[in-house]
C-alpha cells in the first residue's frame, strides 16, 4: 500500500482538521504520516511505539513531509495506561492484532477520548491469524468488541484487498 492508500482507509474516519490524535504501535509511521495529512497544520498527534528507531525514522519522515503538523513521539507500550490529554482521536493501524486480550486496550483507549471522541481501527478483516498477525479480528468481532469497551456507532469505513489475509478494513467507533 502506498499513502494515498493509507489515507483512503482513514479519511471517512476523520471529521475534521486539527485537535489532537494518537496513532498507538505508530510503528515508522505511514498511518501517522496519513492523520497528519488528513488533520492538516492545526493538529497534535501523539504516536506510541515501543520501537525507538521506528519513532526516529517517523519524526524524520514527518519533519519532511508535514512539519506544520506538531508530533510528539513516545516510545511507550500502549496496552499500559499512559498519560495523555484528552484526545478527539486514536488510530490504532496494525496494532491491535498483536495482543490476544484486547477488551483492557479498547477500555483504556475508550477512557482517552473526550465525549464523541472516535477510535479509528485499522485491520485484517479475518478472525484468523498467522506467525506475522497473530490475533486479527473481522469488522463483526470488532463490532462486538467496541460495544463490549462502551463505543457506540461502529461502523465501517473502507475495505482494500491485502495479499497478506486478503482484505483489510477500516472502521470508527464514537465514544
Amino acid at each position: 500500500m502506498n499513502h494515498a492508500h493509507h489515507v483512503d482507509l482513514l479519511r471517512a474516519g476523520v471529521p475534521a482538521p486539527g485537535g489532537i490524535w494518537a496513532d498507538f504501535g505508530a510503528g515508522s509511521g505511514a498511518f501517522t504520516l496519513a492523520l497528519a495529512d488528513l488533520l492538516g497544520p492545526a493538529a497534535t498527534i501523539i504516536a506510541i511505539d515501543r520501537d525507538r528507531g521506528a519513532l526516529r525514522r517517523l519524526e524524520s519522515a514527518m519533519q519532511t513531509h508535514f512539519p506544520e503538523v506538531e508530533l510528539e513521539a513516545r516510545a511507550a507500550d500502549f496496552s499500559h495506561r499512559l498519560e495523555l490529554p484528552p484526545l478527539a482521536g486514536v488510530v490504532m493501524a496494525n496494532s491491535l492484532h498483536f495482543h490476544q486480550n484486547k477488551l483492557p486496550i479498547v477500555r483504556l483507549v475508550h477512557d482517552y477520548l473526550h465525549p464523541g471522541g472516535r477510535l479509528v481501527l485499522v485491520e485484517y478483516g479475518t478472525d484468523r491469524g498467522n506467525t506475522w498477525v497473530p490475533y486479527p479480528l473481522s469488522f463483526m468481532t470488532w463490532e462486538k468488541l467496541a460495544r463490549q469497551a462502551g463505543f457506540r456507532q461502529t461502523s465501517l469505513l473502507a475495505t482494500r484487498p491485502s495479499r497478506f489475509l486478503k482484505q483489510i478494513y477500516s472502521a470508527a467507533s464514537l465514544k
